[in-house]
């Protein structure tokens, strides 16, 4: 029976407060090796992991993620990258060239990266640890690269915070399995789940900010998605080899 399985995966949170005890090197390990054992496009293993340890790497990766605490006080830090660098050497090591800023190339490396921290954060949860993944490192890739010296053909996707959970938070409602899962074609958006799901959602806020915030789901992709984000990325992107042709 694999139910104690979902039941892990179900019970997902970010956390954002962790205790002082640290994550022995032993388990650190494990977790990679378990972030290796994800699936893999044509076995391309496009991700690379960065542990961050020093405090003022750390300090400055918190700052530049739009001022996140604990990025600087989890027990680790790690910067998922997609990484094309190892294959361009390969390449050279046959003779040939890396066909650069092909856009499959710039997917599939992206994947592996979210394949493999998602088995690191599964991996990491199992074992009692709190995650947070930090996508604000997008914020300002070039200096991030710049601090940990990516070279070219890679690129930081995101950040992940690990540590041992200080905090209890609710569990946050996700959509419908309605909405996400169609038969046979895509179905148009069904505004009566939808509405539904908006007053769960605006439930949620009201308990976890003890009537602060009201807001919904609908106004949250409306902010997101309704005007530009991140609009560097596309130049940082191609300055380092991904050209998406």
């Amino acid at each position: 029976m694999n139910r104690p399985v979902i039941e892990l995966l179900q019970s997902h949170r970010s956390i954002r407060k962790f205790t002082d005890q640290p994550i022995g090197d032993t388990l650190l390990r494990q977790l990679i090796s378990a972030g290796q054992s994800a699936a893999t496009s044509s076995n391309l293993q496009g991700a690379s992991i960065i542990r961050v340890r020093n405090p003022r790497t750390r300090e400055a990766m918190a700052e530049l993620a739009g001022g996140q605490p604990y990025v600087a006080s989890a027990a680790e830090f790690l910067v998922f990258c997609a990484d094309l660098n190892r294959s361009a050497v390969c390449c050279e090591k046959e003779g040939q060239q890396l066909a650069d800023g092909m856009t499959e190339h710039f997917i599939i490396a992206t994947i592996d990266v979210a394949l493999f921290a998602q088995n690191v954060v599964v991996a990491a949860e199992s074992e009692g640890l709190g995650i947070c993944y930090i996508g604000g490192i997008r914020n300002n890739p070039a200096k991030v690269s710049e601090l940990i010296k990516l070279p070219k053909h890679v690129y930081p996707v995101f950040g992940l915070c690990l540590g041992y959970p200080d905090q209890n938070p609710e569990l946050k409602p996700r959509l419908p399995v309605g909405m996400v899962l169609m038969e046979e074609e895509y179905q148009p958006v069904d505004e009566q789940l939808l509405a539904e799901y908006d007053e769960t959602m605006r439930n949620y806020y009201h308990q976890r900010t003890k009537g602060k915030l009201n807001r919904v789901w609908s106004q949250e992709m409306s902010a997101l998605l309704g005007k530009e984000s991140r609009p560097h990325m596309k130049a940082f992107l191609a300055s380092k080899g991904f050209k998406m042709r």
